[in-house]
């Protein structure tokens, strides 16, 4: 299975190239905005593509030539205004699944958050990137696509110990990012995965076992 990854530059993104690079069973293709990105990817031997997603559906469908799956794990940043989160976690993730269904790519997983499918628990300040996160996943759905949705807890930057708590809702807590890099490409062929959503933390269970409770 040859992969797209979408956000290839954020820190999640980063780890799931990685990942797939390293991988016997799936090539890869990162998708990034910024020359200097697609040199030090190009560098290690990846595939790059350069796009925006600010840009138009046709060319984010040229960048999926010979694609087989498309991971979404794109978004605009704490740094940004609603306005560019609107744009990039909202209008570029459907942008995406538009290219994915022109190009004739039917997988996609698209990393969300937690929370996003629980309106009663949205934190005031965080509403507007819950709705759009919402909203995205909700799109999702409604495409011709195979999707799988994973919303993840609080992101932290240490090292993964390959133990989860999956399941359509969980009682939220944190998660590293190489654990939900791990789950993303477990997820590429996994059947039980297949047209699932899913809340995403650490816990007990070995990522592959924790699928079975789908």
């Amino acid at each position: 299975m040859k992969v797209l990854v979408v956000g290839a530059n954020g820190q999640i993104g980063e780890k799931v190239v990685d990942l797939l690079q390293e991988s016997q069973e799936h090539a890869v293709r990162a998708l990034v905005r910024k020359q200097e990105q697609a040199d030090n990817f190009s560098a290690k031997g990846i595939d790059t593509y350069l796009g925006d997603l600010e840009g138009s559906v046709d060319s984010l469908a040229a960048a999926m030539e010979g694609i087989d799956a498309v991971v979404f794990s794109a978004g605009s940043g704490g740094a940004t205004g609603y306005d560019k989160t609107i744009l990039i976690d909202l209008d570029g993730a459907v942008k995406t699944m538009e290219a994915a269904e022109q190009a004739g790519v039917s997988r996609f997983v698209m990393v969300s958050s937690i929370l996003s499918n629980t309106r009663e628990k949205w934190a005031e300040g965080m509403k507007p990137y819950y709705a759009v996160k919402r909203y995205a996943d909700q799109i999702l759905k409604q495409m011709d696509l195979t999707y799988t949705i994973i919303r993840p807890g609080a992101l932290k930057n240490e090292a993964g110990t390959g133990k989860v708590n999956l399941a359509e809702h969980v009682t939220p807590g944190s998660i590293p990012r190489e654990d939900v890099a791990k789950v993303v490409v477990a997820s590429l062929d996994n059947k039980k995965a297949e047209n699932q959503e899913f809340d995403l933390v650490s816990g007990e269970m070995p990522i592959e076992k924790a699928f079975t409770q789908l």
